[in-house]
């Protein structure tokens, strides 16, 4: 983890993007997988496990399902790592998993955008109106990857995977501003999905492949999905319950 002094810390980031409780709601990734094949075919991972590894919490294999280079993965991991560090509040989004997560996703119905209405016009947008690109998530994913790899060697003459903290901090910045041209979406665009992902991989249930260990939800002292509080509801004390997967139930 890089210890730039400009750094955020990861509590001052939550409080800025509006992250207030351990679990997410309303329509973000969260059952994108729903009809897809989990057990299809995967591709082995090197750097993060090797084929066969697996989530200690659900035992959901540690296998790349969307992305076929290490390299378009690294990527995408060392860019989600940026946006949610290790710190000594806990793991960093690859800690937890994070990349998975949204492999999975991208991979399934949240990547296809297959339950949403696609057709055009595909003008451009008020920022209050959402989505109106006519490409997919999986496309715009594909496409920010590469653009962020662009980035670094028409800035720094090297590979984003080689770049220093800091120099990944510039460029997805730039995304951040929208400064970096897209076809048929914008940078900024980009930049929302990708953060919106990482969070969501850092605090979803773990059998959505993120959120190793519930190590997310510890660093919130958030329960996840206990079977009752029948033990507890009485008692005026806060609780500080182990959490509970969906998968162990």
């Amino acid at each position: 983890m890089s210890t730039d002094k400009n750094n955020v810390s990861r509590r001052d980031f939550l409080k800025t993007t509006g992250i207030a409780a351990g679990t997410l709601v309303g329509g973000g990734l969260i059952g994108g997988l729903v009809g897809y094949n989990i057990n299809g075919k995967g591709t082995s991972t090197l750097e993060h496990g090797g084929h066969g590894a697996t989530n200690e919490a659900t035992a959901s294999p540690k296998a790349k399902m969307f992305f076929r280079k290490d390299t378009d993965f690294n990527i995408l991991a060392k860019a989600t790592e940026r946006i949610f560090p290790e710190d000594d509040l806990g793991p960093g989004a690859i800690g937890l998993d994070v990349p998975y997560f949204i492999d999975h996703q991208l991979a399934g119905q949240y990547g296809s955008n297959s339950k949403e209405y696609m057709q055009g016009p595909f003008d451009v947008g008020a920022p209050t109106q959402g989505y109106q690109s006519r490409l997919t998530r999986a496309e715009i994913f594909r496409q920010g990857i590469q653009k962020l790899e662009d980035e670094a060697q028409n800035r720094f003459q090297k590979g984003f995977n080689d770049l220093e903290g800091s120099q990944m901090d510039e460029i997805l910045t730039a995304f951040q501003k929208g400064e970096v041209e897209m076809v048929g979406v914008t940078s900024a665009f980009f930049f929302t999905l990708l953060r919106a992902a990482t969070l969501e991989g850092a605090y979803s249930d773990p059998m959505y492949g993120g959120n190793r260990n519930m190590d997310g939800w510890r660093m919130k002292n958030f329960p996840g999905h206990q079977m009752a509080y029948i033990a507890q509801i009485e008692d005026p004390k806060f609780q500080k319950i182990e959490p509970n997967s969906l998968g162990n139930h």
